[in-house]
Parts: structure tokens; sequence; C-alpha cells
């Protein structure tokens, strides 16, 4: 089955673990000393409307279900809150749980929500990436004849034995054998790293940290570059198998690197056999607004393309796209095949979803409400000093929590914590990233509205301010 999509220069072939019918893309501080009452859900700000009414909730009670999950699920601590949601029901942007409150979902169930909770064209279940990634793994392994595969710190490719070697983020860390052959580099981060500031990512907002650079030469991705060498002279073998990376890192907290970064990284990776591996699975399918794959917004094209989550909108689904030859190395040295692969049910899915993105121009919404989102959450970063950093490009966002601008360390994960539980008491789901679980990532479904925006923003401010009256006392 063919993939057709746009700006490709070459010809891609699709070699997946499930497969698709069709994709067709179109395309100072510190806080105002106010009092603020406790925050209740609903109470403090207007939530903007909804002519979704859910249905009455009649299944097990609470009390119930946690004790199941107690008695039989795992005992590994998942859960965002310290009560955690019973989600019952949910359309387009909105959640609602077994009591009839009404949530504004601006995580998209980890990214994954791409059109909307139970849209009508589309089913809404759960699904990984991790198998995509396994056979990129083993692609790049078999068409090179070799075996180191590099990586960014703060990098997140999924959590199966094989990928956790190219996962660096602490958290998902196992003290357990595994990631043979994988080797992590320097993350160019301009606002966290040593080098980067006010002229260095693509994005409508800035850090605010000085830096030497110009706005047409960046000498912090110069200095990224030279650690990316050093990794590829020290750390690696002469010959590698390839390099992943994500456009914009997702669980790490939504960080950018500096323009023309991965074009000459993926340049240096070709000259030592390597192929260049785009994990696009948070950041495609329109999401980043500008361009409905990241890689295009750093003018690359990667040799291998895999991708998951936006693709079924919630639904079981990964591709690994590649090009024609470097799926014959595969096909020479192994036989490949998922049990579930190209399933009918998938099909319907994947081109469902594909065909809501375009008649509903949700990449042009990325653009247009994700730049209108970005710019109004850049003005926490003015107003609040434990905001240190506000980051992203269209419907994917970073507000990475500092103790204060000057040091930039990351804010106790306690007080994030605090935030984090008034902003769902007051109806606003947010997600959490970084190294430190200090970054909030916004990533509402593709469908959102200014109007919500406006409600997230207030509902946001609204828990900053209370977090410093708390601190003052």
């Amino acid at each position: 089955m063919s993939l057709a999509w746009r700006n490709l220069q070459k010809p891609f072939y699709l070699e997946t673990s499930l497969r698709i019918l069709q994709m067709r893309p179109s395309l100072s501080l510190g806080a105002s000393r106010i009092a603020v009452p406790k925050l209740t859900l609903h109470t403090k700000h207007s939530m903007p409307p909804c002519d979704f009414s859910p249905e009455k909730y009649q299944s097990l009670a609470y009390s119930r279900v946690l004790a199941i999950h107690k008695q039989h699920l795992s005992p590994v601590d998942t859960a965002y809150f310290r009560k955690p949601l019973l989600l019952h029901q949910g359309h387009m942007e909105w959640l609602f749980d077994s009591e009839g409150n009404r949530y504004l979902d601006f995580f998209s169930g980890i990214v994954t929500v791409s059109v909307g909770h139970c849209h009508p064209k589309v089913i809404f279940l759960v699904n990984s990436g991790s198998e995509a990634n396994d056979l990129a793994m083993v692609m790049a392994r078999a068409h090179s004849n070799h075996t180191d595969i590099i990586s960014f710190r703060g990098a997140y490719h999924g959590c199966s034995p094989y990928t956790l070697g190219l996962t660096n983020v602490g958290i998902y860390k196992m003290e357990v054998p595994g990631g043979i052959g994988c080797q992590s580099t320097m993350c160019p981060d301009v606002f966290r790293g040593p080098w980067g500031g006010i002229h260095c990512r693509d994005s409508p907002v800035q850090t605010v940290r000085d830096c030497s650079c110009a706005p047409d030469c960046c000498q912090a991705k110069e200095r990224y570059i030279e650690q990316f060498k050093d990794t590829l002279n020290t750390s690696v073998a002469t010959s590698i198998a390839g390099f992943f990376a994500e456009p914009i890192q997702g669980v790490n907290g939504v960080v950018q690197y500096p323009k023309e970064f991965l074009k000459e990284a993926f340049a240096l990776v070709r000259e030592r056999g390597g192929v260049c591996i785009a994990d696009e699975v948070q950041t495609g399918f329109g999401r980043l607004g500008s361009h409905f794959w990241g890689f295009q917004t750093h003018d690359v094209l990667p040799d291998i393309v895999t991708m998951a989550k936006g693709i079924g909108n919630g639904f079981p689904m990964a591709a690994v796209v590649t090009t024609p030859e470097i799926a014959k190395s595969l096909a020479k040295r192994l036989l490949h095949f998922s049990t579930f692969g190209g399933n009918p049910l998938a099909c319907a899915i994947g081109s469902a979803v594909l065909e809501v993105i375009e008649e509903e121009n949700l990449q042009r919404n990325s653009q247009e409400v994700g730049t209108y989102m970005l710019l109004k959450f850049a003005k926490l970063r003015d107003e609040f000093d434990i905001v240190g950093d506000v980051r992203g490009k269209g419907l994917m966002v970073g507000i990475e929590m500092v103790q204060d601008k000057i040091s930039r360390q990351p804010l106790p994960k306690t007080e994030v914590n605090q935030i984090h539980e008034d902003c769902k008491d007051m109806g606003l789901l947010v997600g959490r990233g970084g190294n430190f679980s200090q970054t909030f990532r916004i990533v509402p479904p593709m469908c959102v509205t200014k109007m919500e925006v406006d409600f997230a923003y207030e509902v946001f401010r609204a828990a900053l301010i209370q977090h410093m009256e708390r601190r003052a006392k």
C-alpha cells in the first residue's frame, strides 16, 4: 500500500506494524499579590459552553474501581493526581468523570487524541508507538550492517526492552539489562542547556536567555554540533547504524533544538554510514501547524519515519515509513510481520482520521489557535518568576517551572504537584514532562478553540497566583 504525502523528494515505502489505506496530508517578576479564594471545580472561571450531555454513570462505584485496580493491575504508580479521576465519557476536547463533572482536556490522552474524543468518524481506544520504533531500529541495523544507534538525552522513544535503550528520561530507565548498542548524546536544549538564547529556536516565543547568536547565525547550534561530533568520535564505532530524533521532544517537556541543528546532525550521521530516523509519534499529522510533519520544520528528509498516536486518534496503530532500498535490506535479513498489522478496522480508522484532519482544516487550526495559545501563555513568563520558559509550536506547548529565572533550577516536585492539582480542581487537565517532572505539557486535541484557550489560560494563571499566595504565608 502506498503512502501519499506532500513535500517528499523521493518515493517512500510503507513497512508497518499496522498499515493504513491512504494518508493524505493537507496540508518579575513575581506574581500579583491578589488574594484568591480556595479553588474549586468550575467556580473560579466560567467554562466555555459544550452542547454534549454525558450519559449517567451506572457502573462500579469509585471505591470499587480503585480496589480492583489495586488488586489486579500493575502496582507501578502512574496516576497524576492524589485522587485519580474516574473518567466516564469524552466528547471532542471535553471529558466527563463518573460524577458528571466536565474537564477541558489539554493533554489529549498523552498526545494520543488528535481530532477529539469520540469524534463521530473515529473510534477512541488506546495505542503505542514502541513497536514502530522497534522496527525502525531493526531496519537501520539491517540496512547499515552496523550496530550503534544514537539518541538525545531527554529523548522518549518507547518503553519496550528494545526501545528503552533509546529513551533517556531517567524515570523510564530500569535496573535491568537492555538497550545494547544505544548511545545518548547531549540534547541541544537552548533553555536548560549550556548554550542558547533569544534567537535560537523555531517558535513564536523565544527563551529570555541572552546569547551571542545573531538572527541569521546561531552560535549555540555550532557548539551543540561540536558536542554531537564528540559523541561520534568517542562513544560509538567508526561506522554507525543510525540516529533517532523527535522533531520536538515530547516527554522531556516540549524541548526544541536550535535552528539548523538537525540538518547538520543528519549529514554527520550519513557520513558515518548511518540512517536518520524521525520519531513523529507526538509531532506528526499537523499538530505543529506550519507543517504536516515535524521533520519538515527542520528542512530535513529522514530515511525512516515512525508514527503512532495521532494516526488512529487513540486506536492501537503504528507505522514505519522508509525508502524501498531500506525496506529491501530488512527483507533480506529476516521475516518481519505483525499479527494484527493492516487489519481492516485499523485501516478504516486511519483513513477516517486523515479525512477529519483535512475536512475540518485541523492543521490550520493547530497553526492559528496554537500560535494564539503560545503567545497567551507566554505572558505568564513575564508575570511569574517561577515560570522559566514557555515554548513550542502549534498545539504543542511546554511551560517549564523553575525556582527562579536566574538559576533555572526546577521547581520542587511537591510545588508542581499542587499547581497541577489546582488546575484539575478548576476543570483543566494538563500533562507533565521533563527529567524532574517540572514542565507542564499543553497539547489539546486539534479541534480546540480560542475560547477554550482563554479558559485554560485563566485557570492556569489562577493556580499560579494561589501558589504564590501559599508561598507568601
